[in-house]
Formats: C-alpha cells, sequence, structure tokens
C-alpha cells in the first residue's frame, strides 16, 4: 500500500527521511517565568506605585460603606406610589406589546380592519398612560 499510484520520476532526488511516525514530536520542556530576565523580578520591584498599605490595609481606613441611615425609607407614601405606578406602567407595557403580535398576525393574514381596531386600541393606551403620567407631575 506504500506504492503510489503515480510512477516516481527518475531525476528526482530521494525524499529525505523524516522523524519515526510512530512517535508524535514531543513538546518542549515548560519553565516558569519569561526569557527575558526583565519581567522575572518580583512585583514590587515591576510595580513602585503598589505598596503595601494601599487599599484595605490603609490604617486611615477604619469603616467602609455608607454612612448612618442610608438606604432607610425616608418617604414611603412616595415609594408606594410609585411602586403602584411602575406596576402599572409595566402591565400598560406587556398589553401593549401582546396588542401588537394580535395586529401584526391580522394584518398579516389579511384582516386589515381588526387589525386597525387593534392599532387604536394601542395607541389609546399610550395615551392614557400619558394622561396617568401627566397628573401627578411633582414626583418627576
Amino acid at each position: 500500500m506504500s506504492e503510489s499510484p503515480f510512477p516516481r520520476d527518475p531525476e528526482a532526488p530521494d525524499p529525505a527521511p523524516g522523524p519515526d511516525p510512530a512517535e508524535p514530536p514531543r513538546p518542549p520542556a515548560y519553565t516558569p517565568g519569561s526569557v527575558q530576565p526583565r519581567l522575572n523580578r518580583p512585583l514590587h520591584e515591576r510595580y513602585p506605585q503598589i505598596r503595601p498599605t494601599s487599599g484595605y490595609g490603609d490604617p486611615r481606613i477604619r469603616h467602609t460603606g455608607p454612612g448612618p441611615g442610608a438606604g432607610a425609607e425616608q418617604e414611603p407614601e412616595r415609594s408606594a406610589k410609585l411602586t403602584a405606578r411602575l406596576v402599572l406602567a409595566l402591565s400598560v407595557v406587556v398589553g401593549q406589546l401582546w396588542g401588537l403580535t394580535i395586529v401584526v398576525n391580522e394584518w398579516m393574514s389579511g384582516d386589515t380592519g381588526t387589525a386597525w381596531w387593534g392599532a387604536g386600541f394601542l395607541v389609546l393606551s399610550f395615551l392614557v398612560v400619558l394622561g396617568l403620567w401627566l397628573l401627578d407631575p411633582k414626583d418627576r
């Protein structure tokens, strides 16, 4: 099976013997570090701006985080009102996306009358949300 289907050119030089195909080539031995000696220096020599006291070891830092009272509810009524508005707005957005899906399906199936009614519903729901937003401008 080592015979080639094509005849060998008698004037061509003999091919050079290659490595033994039964044994794969070995990768070079691993040595940690870099070939460049300047990169093998200790960390504090490579980066002199990093000092042992920078960061968490700084004695001037005693307490981390926000000051007292941070995160406490200051106006619970306002927060409840804003949460209710957010829930209403998100439900309207979900409803509009659902309505848009219905309108596009009707339009693509050729029922343009239903699609126009659906588009009117989407515009009307947008105007209702806009009106609710304009009712209480002091929260903005």
